[in-house]
């Protein structure tokens, strides 16, 4: 990557955190494919390390958490025998916590979707806040657990589900079910029923779909393995928090949430590798 120069790198970043894929990459930006996926690992690692110390004792008031589908290596009806059940291979979920007033994604984990994998994901959000938060949580079972160990009582926690009715006839596969109402219930403390909600969160999602080629559906630009699945998330978060500007905030959301006070540059994320 030495024989590489700054602005080489930079271009390579801008095709990643614009949604394109590795091979889009190559075309876009003449650098080798191996090249390419070296760099996007090594800018992945240094941005899961930046962010790591950066998001610490932060000043969230109102959290919003969920968890996002994708698959690494094969769908999981098409993994083989001798790799069920082994993570990496097959479904793979991306748990993620916004918030909900500077719209930081302070915490995320890539991993499974039963209660082990809950209770890291929210242990990890609770040691990044300084004061009680207002949490609300999608009805997904292993949250209830994951949270009480994680907040104890000191958190105003709220559970929204949606309820759906039956999908389209003819079109399971590709068109959501109506959408029929919402059910807000009280967990924990005294959470206000008006900022009960996953609407950012689910939002993220979908910038997480535009975002990173691999999490887009119906195609073949899945990770073929899951440390790369978690660098190309590390970097994105790094691109989402310090660079993008969020259009009703007007600054990042790092720079929202107090964590910088500069806008960053494509270049200053290129530089973590070398620290």
């Amino acid at each position: 990557m030495n024989r590489l120069t700054i602005e080489k790198r930079a271009s390579i970043v801008r095709c990643l955190v614009e949604g394109n894929s590795i091979r889009a990459t190559v075309r876009m930006t003449g650098a080798a494919k191996n090249t390419v996926t070296k760099f996007m690992v090594d800018i992945g690692r240094a941005c899961t390390v930046y962010q790591d110390k950066a998001f610490r004792n932060l000043s969230c008031k109102t959290v919003q958490v969920d968890e996002i589908w994708s698959f690494c290596y094969a769908k999981q009806k098409n993994v083989p025998a001798d790799l069920r059940g082994e993570f990496g291979y097959g479904d793979v979920w991306t748990w993620t916590a916004i918030c909900a007033d500077s719209k930081l994604v302070p915490s995320w984990q890539v991993g499974g979707r039963d209660s082990e994998w809950a209770k890291v994901f929210i242990n990890d959000l609770a040691s990044r806040l300084s004061h009680r938060v207002q949490l609300t949580s999608d009805g997904h079972k292993p949250y209830l657990e994951a949270v009480e160990g994680a907040f104890g009582c000191e958190v105003d926690y709220a559970v929204l589900i949606k309820h759906y009715g039956k999908a389209p006839d003819g079109e399971r596969r590709y068109s959501p079910s109506e959408f029929i109402a919402t059910e807000a219930k009280k967990i924990t403390g005294s959470p206000d029923p008006q900022k009960i909600s996953t609407s950012y969160v689910e939002r993220n999602n979908l910038t997480m779909r535009m975002g990173m080629r691999r999490f887009t559906r119906l195609t073949n630009a899945f990770s073929k393995k899951v440390e790369n699945l978690e660098c190309a998330i590390a970097l994105h978060f790094m691109y989402y928090n310090f660079v993008r500007i969020h259009q009703t905030l007007k600054v990042t959301p790092a720079m929202a949430a107090g964590v910088t006070d500069r806008l960053w540059e494509i270049e200053d994320i290129v530089k973590l590798v070398d620290i």
